[in-house]
């Protein structure tokens, strides 16, 4: 007989408090593990100011770190039953059911699925706002689909009126809040335009950066799945949590829509840590208010400096800014980079704007630094 055995208890007292698991031989600690050496010279990525990809430098949750530490002796069992208790925990939260969660590597593997799944040659086109985050696109021409791009609203919203006309739409990709823009489509217009699209158009909303945003004109739209069978919302554990190194995102929809989806997915995508991290991470009662009030701190200071540089942006509603650097950006990333500041990329939809991930304090006055170097 296997001298592992974890019962499901066992599962729930991992994901839930973080605790060492007793069905297992004594939980790994990494400080007993590995002996301590002395510290290599820094490598040169240490010095680099990374601000391209809007990750959460403070990382994840305190419970997330000792959920993986306690995991470690999981490694040699495949993700199954923690990944269910995982999926009951965010369907409670979500106010869905079990079968409405589906988990993914990451919420880029859910947009890809809705890609295979629901466009191509003979299933339609992807609609998506112009510039949005990418990612999608790319799924979705590989897959065959035209890729249709509208231009956002001056207000830098998605121009739903417009998406609306678009023929044979297999899915409409709204990001809210917008990557790379940060900005929102008012939640009344998004509610209306879901009630009214064809049902045979798929709508996937992208909430990657919902827990940043705190304008009234903004809200989730998972109450409204229960209404639509076409209504798919995407979310990640990469960014308030602090998990983008580890790979975990869900789907929320209906029951009949995650089964589509779920028979484009490889078995087992989700690793096992980060499950349990994420498990640990709903948990922890802080790590979303924290993140969020560090978030705003660090932004207003930030843009209470470019007000005072006179360089114009876009309001952000989540983790990121896009400025309007008055001139093509592409010169302006290289000379930021040789200055080990890294920032987003080119957007071509708006040349003269440069995404800017909101680091801690520290980086961002080192960005400021080498901003002002580089325009002098």
């Amino acid at each position: 007989m296997n001298s592992i055995s974890i019962s499901r208890r066992k599962f729930a007292q991992l994901l839930s408090a973080g605790a060492a698991c007793a069905a297992v031989k004594p939980a790994l600690a990494l400080a007993k593990t590995v002996p301590r050496m002395k510290d290599p010279p820094a490598p040169s990525l240490t010095r680099i100011v990374r601000l391209s990809s809007n990750e959460n430098p403070y990382g994840p949750s305190s419970h997330a770190l000792k959920a993986m530490t306690d995991a470690f002796n999981l490694a040699c069992r495949y993700p199954d039953e923690p990944a269910d208790l995982l999926s009951e925990k965010l369907a409670k939260l979500n106010s869905v059911n079990p079968n409405q969660i589906l988990l993914g590597d990451g919420s880029g593997e859910i947009l890809k699925l809705c890609a295979e799944t629901f466009t191509g040659a003979q299933r339609g086109k992807l609609v998506a706002g112009d510039p949005t985050f990418e990612a999608i696109l790319h799924h979705a021409t590989v897959n065959g689909a035209e890729v249709v791009k509208v231009p956002l609203t001056n207000t830098f919203a998605h121009d739903l009126a417009q998406m609306s006309t678009v023929a044979n739409a297999g899915v409409v990709y709204i990001c809210n809040p917008n990557n790379p823009t940060a900005s929102i489509t008012p939640k009344n217009e998004l509610a209306d335009f879901i009630s009214k699209i064809s049902p045979q158009t798929l709508i996937l909303v992208d909430e990657a950066y919902f827990h940043y945003a705190d304008s009234p004109n903004y809200e989730s739209v998972i109450p409204l799945i229960k209404d639509h069978p076409n209504l798919i919302v995407a979310r990640t554990f990469s960014k308030i949590y602090g998990m983008a190194g580890l790979r975990c995102g869900y789907a929320v929809a209906q029951p009949e829509t995650i089964a589509q989806l779920r028979s484009h997915q490889s078995w087992d995508s989700v690793n096992i840590m980060a499950v349990a991290a994420a498990g640990a991470s709903l948990n922890d009662p802080d790590q979303v208010t924290n993140g969020r009030r560090l978030n705003q701190e660090t932004r207003t200071f930030v843009t209470t400096q470019l007000d005072a540089m006179d360089f114009k942006y876009i309001p952000s509603q989540a983790n990121f800014v896009m400025i309007d650097v008055k001139r093509p950006v592409l010169p302006l990333i290289k000379a930021l980079k040789e200055r080990n500041v890294q920032v987003g990329r080119l957007f071509p939809a708006l040349p003269n704007h440069m995404r800017l991930t909101i680091g801690k304090k520290s980086e961002m006055e080192a960005f400021l630094s080498a901003f002002r170097q580089a325009l002098a």
